[in-house]
């Protein structure tokens, strides 16, 4: 028997489109197929996570839309994204890939979707699809992932639509402050992938802060997330470190401990740049 999540799980900020989505999910990126993912996303659950966000890269969403079947808890409390990778951007691709995405999840209607990266030059009409998405009702909000500055104001100056989330490599010592900036400027919400720095967690600042709240560096990187207002999705198929992630809503770190951690940035991607990443 799964137990209702709390209100802690449950919370997070309403989107400008005026859907609620949870300050904390479940990353299923690099994720096996099959057993692995299906037992990691029932794990989240269980534990009290409600969003899961997964993509169409990750060739994992026929095991996520199965452990959604299978985790006792119905269709309408969980939050669930993907997104459409580059090959298949473009306009009629897009509306393709969606419903191919929408098949093997076997969901009605995705919370979310985005454009995984940028990519060279189809955004545009790539954006236009997700708009007609969302208007013929079959998501209910839509954002962007990986875009900067530039590609953020290019498919808002030619569509006249906001993107809700953009989902970014963001961390401490990749703190993004420009582009947080103007997503709060703008009422987009950032969402870090990769928070944990992909395991690089022995930074001796962020280990005297764990120390002195009494919790993980994980835990601290997270709630430093959570009090800078960004969406957090860390990856994880352990069950106690699937648990141990969600411990972030019970303490607060001081004004002086948040910029310790921001002094951290250095500018450093675990991933690539989305102004190189293009096919």
């Amino acid at each position: 028997m799964t137990h209702p999540a709390n209100q802690a799980f449950t919370d997070g900020p309403t989107l400008h489109d005026g859907v609620n989505m949870p300050w904390l999910g479940l990353g299923v990126y690099k994720t096996q197929e099959g057993e692995e993912v299906i037992q990691s996303v029932k794990s989240a659950v269980a534990a009290g996570y409600r969003s899961i966000d997964t993509a169409a890269i990750y060739r994992n969403e026929e095991g996520v839309g199965k452990a959604i079947r299978e985790c006792g808890v119905s269709r309408e409390e969980l939050f669930i994204t993907t997104k459409v990778w580059n090959e298949d951007q473009g306009y009629e691709s897009t509306l393709k890939a969606f419903e191919t995405s929408r098949k093997k999840l076997g969901l009605e209607i995705i919370d979310l979707y985005l454009i995984h990266w940028p990519g060279k030059d189809k955004y545009k009409e790539t954006w236009k699809a997700l708009i007609h998405l969302k208007k013929e009702g079959f998501v209910r909000s839509i954002g962007v992932s990986n875009f900067q500055i530039h590609h953020l104001r290019d498919i808002i100056e030619d569509s006249g639509v906001v993107p809700t989330v953009n989902q970014v490599e963001l961390h401490p010592l990749n703190t993004q402050k420009e582009l947080l900036q103007y997503a709060r400027e703008n009422n987009i919400v950032l969402e870090a992938w990769s928070p944990l720095m992909q395991g690089h967690l022995d930074q001796p600042v962020i280990a005297r802060i764990a120390e002195k709240y009494g919790k993980t560096a994980a835990q601290v990187i997270l709630r430093w997330d959570l009090q800078n207002g960004i969406i957090v999705i860390p990856k994880s198929v352990k069950e106690h470190r699937i648990r141990e992630n969600a411990g972030i809503f019970d303490f607060e770190l001081s004004a002086e401990d948040m910029a310790a951690i921001d002094a951290l940035n250095e500018n450093k991607r675990f991933g690539p740049n989305p102004d190189e990443f293009l096919f």
